[in-house]
Protein backbone atom coordinates (compact mmCIF):
# COMPACT_ATOMS: atom_id res chain seq x y z
CA UNK A 1 0.00 0.00 0.00
CA UNK A 2 1.64 3.51 -0.66
CA UNK A 3 0.13 6.76 0.10
CA UNK A 4 0.12 9.76 -2.31
CA UNK A 5 0.97 13.25 -1.21
CA UNK A 6 0.86 15.39 -4.38
CA UNK A 7 2.79 18.98 -3.44
CA UNK A 8 -0.09 21.18 -2.32
CA UNK A 9 -2.77 18.39 -1.52
CA UNK A 10 -2.31 18.37 2.13
CA UNK A 11 -5.13 16.51 4.17
CA UNK A 12 -6.87 18.77 7.10
CA UNK A 13 -7.39 15.54 8.88
CA UNK A 14 -5.85 12.32 9.84
CA UNK A 15 -6.05 10.31 6.34
CA UNK A 16 -3.81 10.55 2.75
CA UNK A 17 -5.50 12.63 -0.22
CA UNK A 18 -4.81 8.63 -1.64
CA UNK A 19 -3.90 5.38 -1.18
CA UNK A 20 -3.05 2.95 -3.96
CA UNK A 21 -3.42 -0.71 -3.05
CA UNK A 22 -2.35 -2.96 -5.84
CA UNK A 23 -3.86 -1.81 -8.95
CA UNK A 24 -6.32 0.86 -7.36
CA UNK A 25 -6.43 4.54 -6.11
CA UNK A 26 -8.62 5.88 -3.79
CA UNK A 27 -8.82 9.50 -3.75
CA UNK A 28 -10.04 10.70 -0.78
CA UNK A 29 -12.84 13.80 -0.69
CA UNK A 30 -11.39 16.90 -2.08
CA UNK A 31 -12.79 20.21 -1.34
CA UNK A 32 -11.14 23.49 -3.09
CA UNK A 33 -8.17 23.45 -0.41
CA UNK A 34 -5.36 26.07 -0.88
CA UNK A 35 -1.79 26.23 0.58
CA UNK A 36 -3.03 28.19 2.85
CA UNK A 37 -5.62 26.14 4.20
CA UNK A 38 -8.41 28.44 3.24
CA UNK A 39 -11.23 27.47 0.99
CA UNK A 40 -11.66 28.89 -2.47
CA UNK A 41 -15.42 30.66 -2.25
CA UNK A 42 -14.87 33.28 -4.35
CA UNK A 43 -17.08 31.33 -7.16
CA UNK A 44 -18.45 27.73 -7.54
CA UNK A 45 -16.77 27.38 -10.55
CA UNK A 46 -13.34 28.30 -9.05
CA UNK A 47 -14.08 26.38 -6.54
CA UNK A 48 -14.72 23.13 -8.50
CA UNK A 49 -11.89 24.08 -10.67
CA UNK A 50 -9.28 24.09 -7.42
CA UNK A 51 -11.00 20.33 -6.30
CA UNK A 52 -10.33 19.28 -10.19
CA UNK A 53 -7.06 20.19 -10.12
CA UNK A 54 -6.36 18.86 -6.50
CA UNK A 55 -7.90 15.76 -8.35
CA UNK A 56 -5.55 15.59 -11.38
CA UNK A 57 -2.41 16.53 -9.04
CA UNK A 58 -3.11 13.18 -6.95
CA UNK A 59 -3.24 11.36 -10.28
CA UNK A 60 -0.41 12.27 -11.75
CA UNK A 61 1.71 11.50 -8.46
CA UNK A 62 0.73 8.28 -9.04
CA UNK A 63 1.16 8.05 -12.95
CA UNK A 64 -2.40 8.06 -13.74
CA UNK A 65 -5.04 9.89 -15.75
CA UNK A 66 -8.94 11.00 -15.97
CA UNK A 67 -9.96 8.63 -18.30
CA UNK A 68 -8.62 5.99 -15.27
CA UNK A 69 -11.46 6.88 -12.55
CA UNK A 70 -13.94 4.19 -12.69
CA UNK A 71 -15.92 5.73 -9.92
CA UNK A 72 -16.79 9.40 -8.38
CA UNK A 73 -18.87 10.59 -6.02
CA UNK A 74 -19.57 13.86 -5.76
CA UNK A 75 -21.07 16.33 -2.29
CA UNK A 76 -23.17 19.05 -2.94
CA UNK A 77 -24.33 21.40 0.31
CA UNK A 78 -27.25 22.59 -2.52
CA UNK A 79 -28.64 20.34 -5.31
CA UNK A 80 -28.99 23.95 -7.44
CA UNK A 81 -24.79 23.80 -7.53
CA UNK A 82 -25.68 20.38 -9.94
CA UNK A 83 -25.94 21.78 -13.33
CA UNK A 84 -22.71 24.37 -12.74
CA UNK A 85 -20.61 21.42 -10.90
CA UNK A 86 -21.78 18.58 -13.82
CA UNK A 87 -20.69 20.95 -16.73
CA UNK A 88 -17.42 21.52 -15.01
CA UNK A 89 -17.07 18.39 -14.21
CA UNK A 90 -17.68 16.42 -17.99
CA UNK A 91 -14.90 19.26 -19.18
CA UNK A 92 -12.13 17.16 -16.86
CA UNK A 93 -12.71 13.85 -18.53
CA UNK A 94 -11.43 13.16 -22.38
CA UNK A 95 -14.77 12.79 -24.00
CA UNK A 96 -16.51 8.92 -23.55
CA UNK A 97 -15.17 8.31 -20.14
CA UNK A 98 -17.12 9.15 -17.50
CA UNK A 99 -16.86 7.21 -14.36
CA UNK A 100 -19.73 5.67 -12.57
CA UNK A 101 -20.56 7.92 -10.54
CA UNK A 102 -23.33 9.76 -7.55
CA UNK A 103 -24.15 13.30 -6.44
CA UNK A 104 -25.47 13.29 -2.75
CA UNK A 105 -26.66 16.37 -1.32
CA UNK A 106 -25.23 16.60 2.32
CA UNK A 107 -25.77 18.73 5.25
CA UNK A 108 -22.17 20.56 5.83
CA UNK A 109 -18.76 20.19 3.85
CA UNK A 110 -15.39 20.69 5.98
CA UNK A 111 -14.31 24.19 6.36
CA UNK A 112 -17.82 25.77 4.68
CA UNK A 113 -16.95 23.90 1.23
CA UNK A 114 -19.57 23.40 -0.89
CA UNK A 115 -18.87 20.81 -3.11
CA UNK A 116 -16.76 17.69 -2.17
CA UNK A 117 -15.49 15.29 -5.10
CA UNK A 118 -13.95 11.88 -4.18
CA UNK A 119 -13.31 8.89 -6.64
CA UNK A 120 -11.66 5.76 -7.35
CA UNK A 121 -9.22 5.03 -9.99
CA UNK A 122 -8.19 1.50 -11.46
CA UNK A 123 -4.27 1.65 -12.52
CA UNK A 124 -4.12 -1.69 -14.39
Amino acid sequence: MQRIFPNGTQPIGPYSPAVRAGDWLFISGQIALRPDGSVEKSSLQAEVELILSHLRSILHAANAHPDQIVKATIYLTDMAFFPEVNALYERFFPQGSYPARETVAVAALPRGARVEISAIAYLG
